[in-house]
């Protein structure tokens, strides 16, 4: 190799950069000791912008499109090399590319959970997640504040810090919202483009980056609260919890009249439930007759019942009739009560002969 050749090999006379990763932000065109020489061709691809750096100092900026390397276009480097008449030999130059598409698929999330003050649930933890993309839009500040010597600069370095922004603007975000967490839902979008704005003026002058979309995709409470939430849905599907309460004690009554082996337990439990729904129905009467009703009086005793020896009540004269009329009291039920003073047969006390009707006639007499 002669000499002439040797120089044409130590110089450079394309600069480009063929990008095929997808999280490259920067990346340095590898000069080494090679020189550019006079009327080099730079390429700068669409998604690319292409900084030229002198001795530490920030130079020239090209867009995409592709130049012919002279004095022309390099204002600013002719001015810092002392170019004033053009050059004709060799320069060295620092070549920077930066990727100004749109870094897609990035996410963000609340490391540790948000405390907030709701007005539904009071102090609450919350946490959220969410995707984002990210954009460089101005070279120079991208360069003095993140890059600065690394050959090759990606979104990895950075990830860190804008999730931690994204998360400290959502925490401001939500706690100047006073958004109570069951309506956070029904304003993601909205949210979403404040929560994309606040993080873009903490990130455009500081870093020379953009964050063209943000969206919230969840925002989750603590699973105790879930579960809180749902029994109160519950509830809510149910309605009348009176009514739903008498439609399970008649359910399971049938249930037990239907069950023939189950001796005097499920005579015992339908009994209990029967006086139960009695005394309910008495409630729902005196309530239904609003606040112009006459009261019922009140018991005069407090009756107790045996059932299957043990002792069932205390129940009004109201409810032994209810009892009576559903079959549950009969006129051999042993009864007590403090007027009494000893168990008998309901037959042979007379404040109860009422509940079971008027008594049977006799037989009438053989005819003569």
């Amino acid at each position: 190799m002669g000499l002439f050749d040797k120089l044409r090999a130590e110089l450079i006379d394309i600069i480009e950069w063929v990008d095929d990763s997808r999280h490259t932000i920067a990346w340095r065109f590898p000069r080494y000791q090679n020189e550019i020489k006079n009327g080099a061709q730079l390429i700068v691809r669409p998604g690319q912008m292409a900084v030229f750096v002198h001795r530490g100092q920030i130079a020239d900026v090209f867009e995409p499109g592709h130049y012919e390397l002279k004095t022309d276009n390099l204002p600013i480097l002719s001015t810092l090399a002392g170019w004033k008449y053009g050059f004709n030999s060799p320069f060295k130059a620092e070549v920077y590319f930066v990727n100004t598409r749109q870094i897609t698929d990035l996410k963000w999330g609340t490391p540790n959970p948000i405390m907030l003050r709701d007005a539904d649930f009071g102090p609450i933890r919350l946490r959220a997640f969410g995707t984002y993309t990210m954009q460089a839009v101005d070279p120079k500040a991208l360069l003095r504040e993140l890059i600065g010597t690394d050959s090759s600069f990606q979104f990895d370095e950075i990830n860190e810090l804008m999730r931690s922004i994204i998360a400290s603007s959502f925490a401001d975000l939500l706690g100047e919202s006073k958004i109570s967490a069951l309506d956070l839902a029904a304003n993601y979008r909205e949210l979403s483009e404040q929560l994309r704005q606040n993080t873009v003026e903490k990130v455009d002058d500081e870093y020379g980056l953009n964050v063209p979309q943000l969206f919230i995709v969840n925002v989750s409470l603590p699973e105790e609260v879930e579960k809180a939430i749902d029994t109160r849905s519950s509830m809510g599907v149910i309605g009348d919890l009176g009514r739903f309460q008498q439609f399970q004690m008649g359910q399971a009554m049938m249930a037990a009249a239907e069950n023939e082996s189950g001796g005097g337990a499920s005579e015992g439990m339908g009994l209990g439930m029967g006086f139960a729904m009695a005394n309910q129905m008495v409630q729902g009467m005196g309530q239904a007759g609003g606040a112009g009703a006459v009261p019922p009086p009140p018991p005069v005793s407090a009756w107790y019942i045996a059932v299957n020896g043990k002792s069932e009540g205390p129940f009004d004269l109201n409810q032994m009739a209810h009892g009576a009329q559903a079959g549950q009291v009969s006129r051999g039920t042993l009864v007590w009560s403090q007027a009494l003073g000893e168990w008998k047969p309901a037959s042979e006390v007379g404040a109860l002969g009422m509940i079971f009707g008027p008594p049977s006639p006799p037989p009438p007499p053989p005819a003569s």
